[in-house]
């Protein structure tokens, strides 16, 4: 049995090395030199601090750092923008997940898709991944295009590939 494993996963030393150049970038832009506040990345926590005077310059910060996510060469949807800008005093401030994983609901989302594209393969669920096996490699292949074509909402690699 032809088997492979459905991952998100986000390189963390690009991710550094990515928020390290935004900084360099807020550093030298004109209209964000004088500001109070920055970028800071929580490995840990895997998460990017955001904080700035008021809500435009924040954007700014948002369109800084998705910007240079892609030029590293990491999808910009590795990044969950959703969570609400919160006061602390002077400054404004906003949290960024990094995706790292699939969660349960992208991973039945995966799941029914694969099943409704009638390919011969099963889709099993396992923690953060998604396991494919099929009797053919070349429906397994089928399965790698189906996927890329599709909207999942975060980025996927296809990893482990067994014959």
């Amino acid at each position: 049995m032809a088997s492979f494993d459905i991952v998100s996963k986000v390189d963390p030393q690009t991710l550094e090395n990515a928020v390290n150049t935004a900084k360099k970038e807020l550093q030298t832009r004109y209209d964000l030199r004088d500001t109070k506040g920055g970028i800071e990345l929580d490995k840990k926590a895997n998460t990017i601090q955001l904080s700035s005077e008021n809500s435009m310059r924040l954007t700014a910060l948002e369109d800084i750092l998705l910007g240079r996510v892609v030029k590293q060469g990491l999808d910009g949807t590795c990044l969950d923008f959703s969570a609400d800008e919160q006061a602390a005093g002077a400054l404004v401030k906003k949290t960024v997940k990094v995706r790292a994983g699939i969660d349960k609901d992208t991973s039945r989302k995966i799941q029914k898709l694969i099943k409704d594209s009638k390919v011969k393969v099963e889709a099993q669920i396992q923690d953060e991944q998604v396991r494919v096996t099929a009797k053919k490699i070349d429906d397994l292949q089928q399965v790698i295009a189906l996927l890329r074509k599709a909207d999942i909402g975060q980025p996927l690699q296809f990893v482990n590939m067994k014959s």
